[in-house]
């Protein structure tokens, strides 16, 4: 039950038109000053907005680390001016700073960032903010904290399939402490919504979804703060505060009419004159309660499971075993996945640790956003699922990274090594689209050991870290207690006599080790390089390699645009390294076969890497 006891309030009922038309006249005058923004869609929320400032939001300005305080979060991120305008009137942003908004290098963008100390998370992709915010209420409730999180969503975003993921998963845990804020005024980007103002139907969908949904008209203060205080009930259902709102309220040229999205207005003094003029009026917000965390166990060494040389392990199961050593040693660590936990092993921390286990269902945007709201509470959140599945959630993750968020994602099922399940299930296109996220890790690991050292070292890593998993099992190469460093690289096979190098990740460091055998008895020395690290790549490595062999194959189980082969070519530019090279990758779609065939098959086994060697050197 959450603590539903106001105060007087903060300021008297009668001010808070005064200060819903001063959050208007602000979002006028910023996208006035910026010459772009979307005024008209904040100035159809600055109603709601007034109240759960005025008289609603727990939160201590000065101190946003706070543990007591609630959380807002902008889904809506496009209407920023009227959270810039919130900011100023409770004084954390001064009028200087207000007027550089969204100028270069100004901490006011167009879309809400962590720039800001209060942002917890970067908005502004629609439907992301009402998911995040399932993450946030899931941590607070993790931490037994009282907080509260408030979610600003417009009508438009709720034709997003991830909205409704995260209404889900709220419905499903109960999250009573999760109170979302729909401004439903009608009009989107280019024209009415599919239910326009039909408050009762969106009502009856999250009804069905386990929400407590009330109908309110969001220009009536009064029944504004009436829902509010509803909603802070803790009946143990989430809540939506579903709200009929007019776009550009309060300025007849615009109000409830089509075509003014994301415009400043044509006559911005007018506008202003109209919603009664500037004004200076500040507000405290209700300060949180004092509360004492729940004490976290303090993090220890962890103790990683081994495997002897030559003991054939699947990557995904090392997954799971290093993971669930990783939570007894650090209490921060969470875990979540995608309802494949039988086939990626996170089932192994769920038996260890079910109290720090999420399960997310096959909700993968969902899962990602709870990834990013869990890391602003401080958690080390784990997330896995098949790595083909990751492509759903992909805007998702490149906002993680705009978010500058620390969240470990784990595909396992990659490349044709999959097998008979076929295409559908083989990542191919994975590494391509984690490495082309902004400040983003990319590992590729093809031994338990060093999968188990990998999972360890990403706890502490920043940024959006992907880590891909081999469903088959392989041989044990690497002996147990040995190291990978991020950003490095293993030489497998070396000699002053080498004249090719094949590098390798994942599946073909083993075929690319017996290619060298093969080639070995041929009379050839080939240098063989575990290239585990893609993203940050160890280019030393790959530039020396390239320079005492002077030929170079890369072996990829991957498509091959923007996989291995084009990490290394890259190295071999920067470095001004040119020496003949063959890139190996799979370049037809392919269909069901047993791993060895379709191995095979997309010539990048020991054969096809045997052959590309001697097509360059003999």
């Amino acid at each position: 039950m959450l603590d539903t006891a106001l105060p007087p309030a903060p300021i008297a009922p009668a001010t808070w038109q005064a200060l819903a038309r001063q959050l208007r006249v602000d979002a006028v005058r910023l996208a006035a000053a910026a010459g772009s923004g979307h005024p008209t869609s904040a100035m159809s929320a600055a109603d709601l907005m007034a109240v759960l400032l005025a008289r609603h939001l727990r939160y201590d300005f000065e101190a946003p680390d706070d543990p007591g305080n609630d959380h807002l979060v902008f889904s809506k991120g496009h209407a920023s001016p009227l959270l810039y305008a919130m900011y100023r009137a409770a004084g954390a942003v001064g009028e200087e700073e207000l007027a550089t908004y969204r100028r270069l290098g100004s901490r006011l963008e167009g879309h809400p960032t962590p720039r800001l100390p209060w942002v917890d998370v970067a908005t502004g992709s629609l439907g992301l903010g009402l998911p995040v915010g399932v993450g946030l209420a899931l941590g607070l409730r993790l931490d037994g904290l009282p907080g509260r999180v408030w979610v600003l969503t417009g009508d438009s975003e709720l034709a997003e399939g991830s909205m409704w993921e995260g209404f889900a998963r709220a419905g499903h845990a109960g999250l009573d402490n999760l109170i979302a804020i729909v401004d439903v005024n009608r009009l989107g980007q280019s024209g009415e919504t599919m239910l326009g103002w039909d408050t009762g139907a969106y009502a009856e969908r999250l009804r069905a979804f386990g929400w407590h949904a009330i109908e309110v008209d969001g220009h009536d203060l009064g029944e504004i703060d009436r829902a509010y205080r509803a909603a802070s009930d803790g009946d143990g259902r989430p809540v939506a505060i579903l709200a009929r709102t007019r776009k550009g309220r309060g300025v007849a040229a615009v109000e409830d009419r089509n075509g003014f999205h994301g415009k400043p207005l044509d006559d911005p003094e007018a506008a202003i004159a109209e919603l009664g003029g500037r004004s200076d009026l500040t507000v405290a917000p209700r300060p949180p309660a004092p509360v004492t965390p729940r004490p976290r166990a303090a993090a220890r060494a962890v103790e990683l499971p081994a495997w002897p040389l030559g003991e054939m392990v699947a990557g995904r199961r090392a997954y799971g075993e290093a993971l669930a050593a990783l939570g007894d040693a650090e209490p921060r660590v969470i875990a979540m996945d995608g309802e494949v936990s039988n086939s990626t092993y996170s089932e192994l921390f769920r038996r260890s640790h079910p109290e720090r286990y999420l399960e997310m269902y096959v909700a993968e945007q969902q899962m990602v956003a709870a990834a990013i709201g869990l890391q602003a509470r401080d958690f080390i959140p784990f997330a896995s699922t098949f790595a083909a599945f990751w492509s759903r959630a992909y805007d998702f993750i490149r906002m993680a990274a705009i978010s500058g968020a620390d969240i470990r994602l784990v595909g396992s099922h990659t490349g044709v090594t999959v097998g008979e399940d076929g295409p559908s299930q083989m990542a191919l296109e994975d590494i391509a689209a984690f490495r082309a996220v902004h400040g983003s890790t990319v590992l590729v690991t093809s031994d338990a050991n060093q999968t188990a050292w990998l999972v360890a070292e990403l706890a502490g890593r920043s940024g959006v870290a992907y880590l891909r998993t081999l469903r088959m099992a392989t041989p044990i190469i690497y002996a147990p207690g040995e190291t990978f460093p991020i950003g490095g690289s293993r030489t497998l096979r070396s000699s002053d006599r080498d004249r090719v190098a094949l590098l390798a990740a994942g599946a073909t460091v083993h075929e690319a080790l017996a290619a060298a055998d093969a080639l070995s008895e041929r009379g050839i020395a080939a240098r063989v390089l575990d290239l585990y690290s893609i993203k940050p790549l160890d280019s030393h490595a790959v530039a020396t390699a390239a320079r005492a062999t002077g030929a170079v194959v890369v072996a990829e189980d991957h498509w091959a645009e923007g996989g291995l082969g084009d990490a290394v070519l890259a190295a071999l530019a920067d470095h001004d390294v040119h020496v003949p090279i063959r890139r190996l990758a799979v370049h037809e779609m392919p269909t069901s076969g047993a791993p060895a065939e379709l191995l095979r098959w997309a010539g990048i086994d020991r054969g096809g890497i045997a052959r590309a060697a001697l097509d360059l050197i003999v």
